[in-house]
């Protein structure tokens, strides 16, 4: 049995922000950022919510630890509301589903049933605005904790394109390539099913036409950025039902140890494990013929034609390499900035926390150890 579940109510629109009006209530917790905090995104949030109580928790860092999820946990015990508004990237979106979640769990009185949790993303990337996903540093021991749970599922998403018109390239370009490594593990995930597949397929090819021109072009593309945007919730939509794969579990490992950014991890990864899950890695392509399709099926969905499978996914790996070309990525993690040395020596740890990954199950092959040092020796 397979459950589907589209449990976020999804705002989308010029005026999608006027939903904030809507809430009932007197008190309001918004979850954020410093930079936005001190943005004009913070007072187009606030002047809907004129007539409320709210309070701001801002001390939302990259990658939350545990400590910034228990300072956020206290500011809301004081609280009488119920409504929490994340507002930012994956960062402050996990940030708040894990105050959420421990808040409930801790039995001094939030009760998630009584909550009402809304997502406003500011960046084209996570997808966290529909997922019940969540990410949670212990940077003591530099592991990253996946939180999975029905509990810490929005329930309103607001797409507001206008927090994302004027998105630094960078930032577009590591948050647009986490699109694509959603989608695309979405779509060869094991529990994949024909309607996780239209999501994801529609995301594949909305990041391979407009994410170079909302790179390039920024606030002066309001289609491009739109389009990622929709991209990216597509994208979270169909990784929340299949889950993902070894690409985030090793991404998931190697971020953790050192601290280095989750979209460009990701690009540095994503042609290895394409090739090591269709078997060209190894030579192993009959006893991977189905995830060798399924990539081939994405070359398609891009404008390949090359109809034998093999050849199709070595032009894949070709286009994602131009891709990540085009945004100025790095390919290899020696570009950036990581000792290849360092990574080798330590790609059997690495490799030990990927392979008890939240996301490593639904891989379409199953790795061992020396797969995943593989994996790593081929994108050091």
């Amino acid at each position: 049995m397979t459950i589907l579940n589209f449990v976020p109510q999804i705002v989308v629109g010029d005026n999608a922000l006027d939903y904030l009006m809507t809430i009932e209530g007197d008190e309001i917790f918004i979850v954020t950022d410093k930079f936005i905090a001190e943005s004009s995104m913070i007072d187009a949030v606030k002047e809907k919510l004129s007539n409320k109580k709210v309070t701001v928790f801002s001390d939302i860092v990259p990658d939350p630890p545990i400590d910034n999820i228990t300072q956020g946990i206290k500011v809301l015990e004081e609280l009488n509301s119920k409504t929490i508004i994340a507002i930012g990237g994956g960062s402050a979106l996990d940030a708040a589903k894990g105050i959420l979640y421990f808040a409930a769990q801790s039995g001094l009185g939030v009760s998630r049933e009584e909550m009402t949790f809304i997502a406003i993303p500011t960046t084209s990337g996570t997808g966290s605005e529909v997922t019940d996903f969540s990410v949670i540093t212990d940077s003591d021991k530099g592991i990253k904790y996946p939180l999975v749970t029905r509990d810490i599922l929005p329930d309103v998403a607001i797409l507001y394109t206008g927090f994302v018109m004027n998105l630094p390239k960078q930032q577009t370009a590591d948050t647009g390539i986490d699109v694509l490594t959603h989608a695309i593990e979405a779509y060869v995930s094991k529990q994949a099913n024909s309607i996780s597949d239209a999501f994801a397929e529609k995301a594949i090819k909305i990041v391979f036409e407009f994410l170079p021109k909302a790179y390039a072009e920024g606030p002066y593309n309001a289609k491009a950025r739109e389009q990622m945007h929709l991209a990216s919730t597509m994208a979270g939509l169909a990784f929340n039902m299949v889950s993902l794969g070894i690409n985030h579990s090793i991404a998931h490992a190697i971020g953790g140890k050192y601290h280095m950014v989750h979209g460009r991890i990701n690009g540095v990864l994503l042609n290895p494990v394409i090739q090591f899950n269709s078997g060209l890695i190894d030579d192993e392509l009959i006893s991977n013929q189905n995830n060798l399709n399924r990539y081939a099926d994405i070359a398609h969905f891009i404008g390949i034609k090359i109809k034998e499978p093999k050849y199709a996914v070595l032009q894949l790996n070709k286009k994602i390499s131009e891709l990540l070309q085009e945004l100025d990525m790095p390919t290899t993690f020696k570009t950036m900035g990581l000792d290849s040395e360092t990574l080798v020596n330590d790609s059997f740890d690495i490799a030990q926390v990927a392979l008890n990954d939240r996301c490593t199950p639904t891989n379409p092959r199953t790795p061992t150890d020396k797969d995943i040092m593989d994996i790593i020796n081929l994108a050091k």
